[in-house]
């Protein structure tokens, strides 16, 4: 099968933003299949070093280029400016692959345009990376944006309890299937030895999101730094002074999402993960679950993580530990540092069991209409 994926990895260009659309790559590509990547969000890129939106799009392409030749693909992407100038291959080499394109794959708004060229893919579908915040949009009815969902043939959620009575995800015109974010298992080694740390990797707050985020769930544990011995740090892009002030330790989220290699040395170099969710998931009990946590698990780091509603689609209790409340969080803490070693085992068996690219992507094809 010959597959076109549109990522946004020159929109946000940091590691765990890269790794989400590099394993679908890598993954379809290790399942037999041919990719290329495409860019065309009609955004300008966020640049990271300024911490601004930049129109000069050269070191988001970049960065794009930088991260798929690590893995031979450097000669297989494009990116469409805010302006529709591309750069990598050419709009007539997009346009002849296209021509020979069995599958479109939109990942999170990867493109936000319906060309000639994509709309005469046999299959084309759409993967919501972002459950209850989508759907909340098309509820709104502006008609672009819900004309554009008309246009795919199949729509997938990482909401993985989407239609079921307790979840308050709004319904849409639409029908959506379920997939989690695919994760190269192998990719991930359980043969660096962690620092005493807990860590998460998060952003405080962003501002499409609302009143949705995680600074509004966080406020509900600021306490527990200071209720553990087990030292935790936040690599925040956030208000790193308030969260001192309650005893956390942070580091700038942004010096270890620099790139691909660097979030993923900091992740393998944690003992475990400790983090809460947006709120908007842990309200609609959407089932989300993060693909930053299935790379801790991937790696042997247990996860204590805010349950979202995923604790009735995954097996918890050893290695993924779920939590609703700060006693609960503590107690997981304590749980995995008694016995470090089951916790660690079993952590990488639930993310080859339910995460791993091959697992993942041939449901996801097999779910294809």
């Amino acid at each position: 099968m010959r597959v076109l994926m549109a990522g946004i990895i020159g929109r946000y260009p940091l590691g765990g933003v890269t790794w989400c659309s590099l394993m679908y790559l890598l993954g379809l590509r290790a399942l037999g299949h041919e990719v290329f990547y495409i860019e065309n969000t009609g955004e300008c890129p966020y640049d990271p070093v300024r911490n601004t939106i930049s129109t000069d799009s050269s070191a988001a392409c970049r960065y794009i280029h930088d991260a798929l030749a690590a893995f031979d693909l450097g000669e297989r992407w494009t990116y469409v400016d805010y302006l529709g100038a591309y750069v990598g291959q050419s709009r007539a080499r997009v346009a002849e692959y296209c021509a020979g394109a069995d599958l479109f794959i939109d990942l999170s708004g990867g493109a936000w345009f319906w060309r000639d060229e994509y709309a005469r893919i046999p299959r084309k579908i759409f993967i919501d990376s972002d459950p209850a915040f989508t759907q909340m949009a098309i509820a709104k009815g502006e008609r672009w944006y819900v004309d554009f969902f008309r246009g795919f043939d199949d729509l997938f959620t990482f909401g993985q309890n989407i239609g079921a009575p307790d979840c308050a995800i709004p319904p849409t015109p639409f029908t959506w299937k379920t997939t989690y974010q695919p994760v190269v298992t192998d990719l991930w080694t359980t043969d660096v030895v962690p620092r005493d740390r807990f860590t998460t990797v998060m952003t405080w707050r962003i501002k499409s999101f609302g009143d949705g985020n995680k600074d509004r769930e966080f406020a509900r544990f600021f306490d527990l730094a200071r209720r553990t011995t087990q030292p935790i740090e936040l690599a925040i892009s956030g208000p790193r002074d308030l969260l001192a002030s309650h005893g956390w330790t942070t580091v700038d989220a942004m010096h270890v999402s620099r790139d691909l290699w660097a979030y993923r040395d900091y992740l393998q170099h944690s003992k475990a993960e400790f983090s809460v969710a947006k709120h908007t998931y842990v309200a609609t009990r959407s089932g989300w679950f993060s693909d930053r946590t299935e790379c801790y698990l991937a790696a042997g780091r247990p996860v204590v993580v805010q349950d979202t509603g995923f604790s009735r689609n995954l097996p918890t209790g050893e290695g993924l530990m779920p939590f609703e409340t700060l006693e609960q969080a503590l107690a997981a803490i304590d749980a995995i540092n008694a016995d470090y070693a089951r916790h660690s085992r079993a952590a990488r068996a639930v993310a080859r069991e339910f995460f791993d690219a091959s697992v993942v992507l041939r449901k996801l094809l097999a779910d294809l209409s």
